[in-house]
């Protein structure tokens, strides 16, 4: 980390009204500390350590005797420890009194995903006279917010993704003898012959298995693909590069002339919401008005729930997209959980609202939404628009 970071992590502090950011990790149960930290994969983390940065000022090291080395690619005084009781010596003499302490922490668990400092050193750092707050806003900018490569990488398999979905419903529709196993494969060989990869196979979902959100076909476990069928298939990847970031979309067909009714009833229906979500989106960014994760969730909810199909929607509108096709940053979530972090310029999250009806179909129409540095606001990975028939 350079002194360039620490003062870009000062500014944010600055902006928050907060003294500063403890920086903890025992055992690497902080994963989100050791990213933002730059901790390499290598190191031997078998004590505890604190990294303190202030909003002005110097930065600690506080270290384990034993390991006195683990922080050493960052600047900052040292203070070593042995005993636990040295321990607490040199958090009192580093954190201020009545400071305001950012850690991965969440009041109530209300974030989960960034909820990585145990209770018990929440106590002990509140036993030092400070009061600790959520770091749930500083994390984004550093484990979240894309570089231009980053940013073109997931330009480029959105772009793959897009012309694998037309590819798959030609296979699906020249196929005989099909099942949901087949397709799942043969995205699959596609994600790679597109010189991409994934985290996990993709989903192939026909009929009552498609009210199944996170239903996924197996070698042991799927059913035919059948003439009159409702088909869901739900694909991610990213280019096969470092650092690059993922793309995640979901489409819907039927092997038959036309949709029954319901089905277009229930797709217009969740398209509506999601356009009524990406519309909020624009609006908010392109206008300079913070939007946060757990409003995005609610307007789209909303639409779903005054159409009477509210018990339906199963799971929260969107997820962030990074390295990992379920990244560290804000989450469209005011359902699983109540997001109060802020949608950033430089970031990509997913809007894939749905309804599911058991014994029947589920629709899910997910895209991407790219938040540019500028604050442009992009869809990525194509748009449904209807329900592909493939008579």
């Amino acid at each position: 980390m350079s002194e360039s970071v620490i003062s870009s992590i000062q500014e944010l502090l600055e902006k928050h009204h907060l003294t500063g950011w403890l920086f903890y990790d025992f055992r690497r149960t902080n994963t989100l500390a050791c990213q933002v930290l730059n901790i390499s994969n290598e190191a031997h983390l078998t004590r505890r350590f604190f990294y303190w940065v202030p909003a002005a000022g110097d930065p600690v090291k506080i270290v384990n005797r034993l390991e006195e080395h683990v922080l050493d690619h960052l600047p900052g005084d040292i203070l070593s420890y042995q005993t636990w009781k040295d321990l607490q010596v040199c958090l009192k003499k580093t954190l201020p009194n009545e400071a305001v302490v950012a850690m991965e922490y969440s009041p109530l668990n209300n974030i989960p995903y960034i909820s990585k400092v145990d209770a018990g050193t929440v106590d002990l750092i509140r036993a030092c006279g400070v009061e600790v707050v959520s770091s749930a806003n500083l994390l984004q900018a550093y484990t979240a917010v894309l570089t231009p490569d980053q940013i073109h990488s997931h330009i480029t398999a959105a772009k793959v993704l897009n012309k694998i979905a037309d590819l798959t419903w030609e296979y699906v529709a020249k196929g005989k003898g099909l099942n949901e196993y087949d397709v799942q494969q043969f995205i699959l060989q596609q994600i790679h012959a597109h010189d991409c990869i994934t985290e996990s196979a993709p989903h192939c979902a026909v009929n009552a298995n498609s009210a199944n959100p996170h239903y996924c076909p197996s070698a042991e476990r799927h059913v035919p693909i059948e003439k009159g069928d409702f088909v869901l298939i739900d694909l991610y990847c990213k280019c096969d590069i470092p650092d690059a970031v993922f793309a995640d979309i979901t489409r819907v067909a039927v092997l038959a002339a036309e949709p029954t009714a319901k089905q277009v009833e229930v797709f217009s229906i969740v398209k509506d919401a999601q356009e009524t979500a990406t519309k909020f989106v624009k609006e908010r960014i392109t206008n300079d008005i913070p939007v946060y994760g757990w409003e995005v969730d609610h307007v789209t909810r909303k639409v779903i729930a005054d159409a009477g199909y509210g018990d339906y929607f199963v799971h929260r509108t969107g997820h962030n997209l990074g390295k990992s096709v379920h990244g560290d940053g804000v989450n469209l979530d005011n359902y699983e959980s109540h997001d109060t972090r802020e949608l950033l310029p430089s970031t990509c999250f997913t809007i894939e609202p749905g309804i599911y009806l058991p014994g029947e179909f589920g629709i899910r129409q997910e895209y991407d939404v790219l938040i540019h540095p500028k604050r442009k606001v992009e869809v990525t990975g194509g748009n449904q628009k209807e329900i592909i028939c493939l008579s």
